[in-house]
């Protein structure tokens, strides 16, 4: 067994894995996991930039993780790096304070890419010969990907949680006019990925990442997060739209209120439930598998 670790920092969180992984079976035997919301593609949308202020919390972040990577031994880092540091004008400064803090270069990787990790973190357990699509949406894109033991075609684009918000909602509630604006973006990015992915072919919809998690963790009443309830729980179509209603009649301050939404999702889960309700009716999916296991799992198992 290799103990490795594997960091994912996107545009609404940063999150660890440590693991002792089997080299030769890909078993993964998780350590620890952790996930802080520091939000580096704050602004990124409107100025190409990434903020002084997001950098840094980003970097805090980054040097708790290291202590908890040096503590557990792990013989192997890598640090993926997606949304919003690809899209980034100054995102040299973001690489060069995380060579400094962990030693290692950040890959700033590709939607493909991200897109296929993701598939091979969330499937691997699995079973069965159905064709699957998988779809991990981030703060800043969302990536599609169709295949069932390995990818048949993949594709990333630029609708995600934090960037939706970010470009459409003045209001809370949102009002119909940034609800249409949202939905009209996400319908045009389906179009899209459509073009690439044949979304509308598979067999079995699943779903990543913190904002199908938490309307999940909604839709099963629970009265606190539970990631094993969590993990591979079926919602229905009709929960993920009575979800998405509920989000879209509620304040800030009510969502607050729901103590399986993290602190750092209220503002922008109402644009990551929308995302997930549009893909849920274009495909015509009965229901939707929630996965706890993405990309971090997927870079993991890519150190062996």
């Amino acid at each position: 067994m290799t103990r490795v670790a594997g960091i994912d920092c996107g545009t609404n969180s940063i999150r660890l894995l440590v693991a002792d992984l089997h080299p030769e079976t890909g078993e993964l035997v998780e350590l620890d996991r952790r996930m802080t919301i520091v939000r580096l593609g704050q602004g990124v949308d409107r100025t190409g930039r990434l903020a002084p202020e997001a950098l840094e919390r980003t970097f805090a972040a980054c040097r708790e993780y290291a202590g908890i990577i040096e503590e557990l031994g792990a013989e192997r880092l890598r640090f993926v790096a997606t949304s919003a540091s690809r899209d980034a004008e100054n995102r040299q400064d973001f690489v060069d304070g995380v060579v400094e803090i962990l030693g290692v270069e950040p890959e700033v990787i590709t939607g493909d890419q991200e897109a296929a990790f993701s598939f091979t973190g969330a499937t691997g357990e699995l079973h069965g010969d159905d064709r699957r699509l998988v779809v991990d949406i981030g703060g800043g894109s969302t990536e599609f990907v169709v295949g069932n033991t390995h990818v048949e075609a993949a594709r990333s684009v630029d609708i995600g949680c934090v960037r939706l918000t970010e470009r459409h909602v003045r209001h809370d509630p949102p009002t119909a006019e940034e609800v249409a604006a949202i939905r009209a973006d996400v319908r045009a990015a389906l179009d899209l990925a459509a073009g690439t992915v044949p979304i509308d072919t598979a067999e079995t919809l699943v779903g990543l990442a913190g904002s199908v998690t938490t309307v999940a963790a909604i839709a099963l009443g629970l009265p606190e997060y539970d990631s094993e309830k969590v993990h591979h729980a079926r919602i229905s179509a009709e929960q993920v739209a009575e979800v998405t209603e509920r989000l879209l009649a509620s304040t800030h301050d009510e969502r607050a209120a729901i103590p399986v939404i993290h602190p750092g999702r209220v503002d922008v889960i109402i644009a990551g439930a929308l995302v997930l309700r549009e893909i849920v009716e274009r495909v015509g999916a009965r229901e939707v598998v929630v996965s706890e296991h993405d990309i971090l799992d997927g870079i993991a198992l890519s150190v062996a």
